[in-house]
């Protein structure tokens, strides 16, 4: 069903956060805030709390920051899951086990907007017709599948709006910039995310023009925030619980297999383990571990729903990281205790395989858009990790400091979407 055009609501449902943007009679899109639990904000995490209660089928839930109070209170008695956003294109994950329930995405999707509209103090219990959602230009995953994707997608925003309509993410940042041009220009956008990157080229005409922004091409790859996380857990935190250990398998010594630590690095996974089959399977392990106590600890990290306090702890080095030359880490829970220093420096070298495929991905959207490094006038930096030095380098080193702009880094896009559902034309800018 296609519906005129008007005040539409952009909705970007990103990896670690989400954020909506109402549009309003005047054409300037309001960001929707949340009471949270300790100040008001327009940014929404992306996560989901489950525990036991005295409610219609007995587990009760919530999302967003409310969520995350709901955790820090009773941690061990409760389910916490972030980056779910991160299955979306997997067709591995089938479903969540949480307590004795399982979930699938569009079931945790649909859970989570309930949530949101709830606590949006009844901005959202009346809708606009038209809902603009950001999708990535290539969904996280070593082989997503986009098919299955928007399948979920479908399935999760089914009944949220009459008229849904899915937006590039950079796309929704590029129309949110071109509001601050006065002239024209070719602008490439740069979102980075919690768990894609993602870059668009965008020819913007002179304001009051008839259609202000032109789609060139686009490129993506899962790689983002989430990424330069298992990094740092890879380094810092994984040879504490075993990995590159052995075990003993009747005559044999073998390496304790790589799959548990790859699922505990990753935030969208790490919460699943706790599960009996994985928690019986790492308890075998540790009684035939050359080091049993390090996978005792990556038990006790498990089954003391320790995720997000490591998150947290890794998410505030990382941020330290991209003001100071040097940080320190620190994380304990469980018998663990780790304290490290950590350069700049170091985390560069650990993420350079993956800032070298983000800047051969840079390099494919130029060339979906026919553009030339020099045919680029602005370069517009978007998401939470393009606050990070070695990120931001790619684009100063190859366009200049001059060429960089940002701002919004977690509101532009939403805002850009609210503003993609005015327009007539939208069909041209849905994915």
């Amino acid at each position: 069903m296609q519906t005129a055009a008007g005040p539409a609501l952009g909705v970007d449902f990103g990896t670690t956060n989400t954020v909506v943007a109402l549009g309003q009679a005047n054409g300037l899109p309001e960001l929707v805030p949340f009471a949270a639990p300790t100040e008001d904000s327009p940014v929404f995490r992306s996560a989901l709390c489950f525990w036991h209660d005295d409610v219609p089928g007995g587990l009760a839930s919530d999302a967003g920051p409310w969520a995350i109070a709901e955790y820090l209170e009773f941690p061990q008695d409760s389910r916490f899951l972030q980056s779910f956003k991160s299955v979306a294109a997997s067709a591995a994950f089938e479903q969540a086990s949480v307590f004795d329930k399982r979930f699938r995405f569009e079931d945790l999707g649909r859970l989570f907007l309930d949530r949101l509209v709830a606590h949006a103090g009844g901005r959202l219990d009346t809708r606009p017709a038209r809902i603009v959602v950001g999708r990535p230009v290539e969904y996280a995953g070593s082989r997503p599948d986009e098919a299955l994707a928007r399948t979920r997608y479908d399935a999760m925003f089914k009944g949220f709006g009459v008229d849904i309509h899915y937006v590039y993410e950079p796309l929704g940042a590029a129309y949110s910039y071109a509001t601050r041009l006065t002239e024209p220009a070719t602008i490439l956008v740069a979102d980075f995310g919690g768990g894609t990157s993602d870059f668009s080229v965008v020819r913007v005409a002179e304001p009051g023009a008839a259609q202000r922004c032109t789609p060139l091409g686009h490129a993506g790859i899962g790689i983002a925030g989430d990424r330069f996380d298992y990094r740092l857990v890879d380094r810092l935190v994984l040879p504490m619980l075993g990995k590159g250990g052995s075990y003993r398998s009747f005559d044999k010594e073998l390496e304790i297999p790589r799959g548990y630590f790859a699922d505990f690095a990753d935030w969208s996974r790490l919460a699943l383990m706790r599960n009996r089959r994985t928690l019986e399977e790492l308890d075998r392990l540790r009684r035939t571990a050359t080091d049993p106590a390090a996978i005792a600890r990556m038990i006790a990290v498990i089954e003391n729903e320790l995720g997000y306090p490591l998150y947290d702890a890794v998410g505030r080095l990382k941020r330290a990281l991209s003001t100071d030359e040097s940080a320190h880490f620190h994380f304990a829970g469980a018998g663990l205790e780790i304290e490290a220093d950590v350069t700049r420096a170091q985390f560069e070298d650990w993420i350079t395989d993956d800032i070298a495929r983000i800047e051969a991905t840079v390099d494919r959207a130029l060339s979906a858009a026919n553009v030339g490094q020099g045919g680029i006038d602005r370069v517009f930096l978007t998401g939470g990790s393009s606050l990070i030095p070695r990120v931001r380098r790619i684009f100063t080193d190859r366009f200049g400091e001059a060429a960089i702009m940002s701002g919004g880094e977690l509101t532009s896009i939403a805002h850009g979407l609210a503003l993609i559902g005015e327009q007539d034309d939208i069909a041209a800018w849905s994915a």
